[in-house]
């Protein structure tokens, strides 16, 4: 029986083949960092409005279960918002924040506050959230005082 062997030749890889494998590599990671990359800011905004809206339907239920109104308000200008006495939070760096209000028209500089009567109705308007990409919308009905993230 022959054996086969190749002389000279060892198992292992080629540098050529290092080479190709790393440069793969690094364009699979250039592609993946720009993708993540312009998803960042569209995930903020998402969560700002999340947050947004979560405290502000957490402040219908406190309004309803103690029975006494509670009011959120949002500092247009610091983009700080918070149940009244209870807890604040930030709006993130880059997304803007305006109200239109159906009495006083849109409002873009100050404090705004949304009351939740201990009814469940609500005195809002709508709440625009944005960045450079994108606008979301929460829209409080004065009726029945759901808060609706568009």
């Amino acid at each position: 029986m022959e054996k086969e062997s190749v002389k000279g030749r060892e198992k292992g890889f080629t540098l050529l083949e290092v080479i190709i494998v790393i440069t793969l590599v690094v364009l699979i990671l250039g592609f993946t960092t720009l993708f993540f990359g312009n998803a960042l800011p569209g995930a903020r905004l998402n969560s700002a409005a999340r947050e947004l809206s979560a405290m502000m339907r957490y402040a219908k239920i406190l309004a309803q279960n103690n029975g006494e109104p509670q009011t959120v308000l949002i500092n247009l200008d610091t983009g700080r918002y918070g149940i009244e006495g209870i807890q604040t939070k930030n709006i993130p760096e880059g997304i803007n924040i305006r109200v239109t209000d159906s009495v006083t028209g849109e409002v873009s500089r100050g404090n705004y506050a949304v009351l939740f009567h201990e009814s469940g109705i609500a005195e809002g308007g709508t709440i625009t959230l944005w960045n450079a990409k994108r606008t979301l919308n929460i829209e409080i009905d004065p009726i029945v005082g759901s808060v609706i993230l568009k």
